[in-house]
């Protein structure tokens, strides 16, 4: 099934979930779509399996230490689908059970801050200015007239004020979101 669960993940990213049928992720994955429906289920059941899915994968990435290009790339996958069911009108934040990186987030800024409240205000800070610039990146450069700024000095300008953020050095960014046990 995790196979379905990626090519369902990859459809929900280019079109969205709302116009993704089961069978098309049949097509995709090569398995007759009755066989989807009957082990995933529903539209919103299916969804809730490829957040939970990718949430995993993410996490499963980082653990196994796969390189930073890689990680990368499953945690834009994994926005873009969020993005996109958010859209669509499904509620993510209910569909979805495990959210391993915003829990290591949340775990270091409650250190870091004086007040639970703060803590968690810090690490969903991070995490929308993350969503802001993964998914509206192009916009936001022409609007801010920021476009001429090179990809690997604007990230260094992200880590630095998620680092300010988080109050650690920007260097421990990726150890904090992704700490291998």
């Amino acid at each position: 099934m995790a196979a379905v669960l990626t090519h369902a993940a990859e459809l929900f990213a280019e079109r969205g979930p709302a116009a993704t049928s089961i069978r098309d992720i049949g097509t995709r994955s090569g398995v007759n779509h009755g066989l989807v429906f009957r082990y995933l289920g529903t539209k919103d059941q299916l969804v809730k399996a490829v957040l939970n899915h990718l949430a995993d994968d993410v996490s499963a990435a980082a653990q196994a230490g796969a390189p930073v290009a890689v990680i990368a790339a499953k945690t834009e996958l994994q926005l873009r689908v969020v993005a996109r069911a958010t859209l669509d009108g499904f509620a993510v934040g209910r569909l979805q059970d495990r959210f391993p990186i915003a829990a290591n987030l949340i775990s270091h800024a409650l250190c870091s801050n004086e007040d639970e409240r703060t803590g968690r205000l810090s690490a969903a800070n991070v995490i929308a200015l993350q969503l802001g610039w993964q998914l509206f990146e192009p916009l936001v450069r022409a609007a801010t007239g920021t476009e001429d700024i090179p990809a690997d000095e604007l990230q260094h300008i992200i880590n630095t004020e998620i680092a300010r953020m988080l109050r650690t050095d920007p260097a421990e960014l990726y150890q904090i979101a992704f700490p291998v046990n």
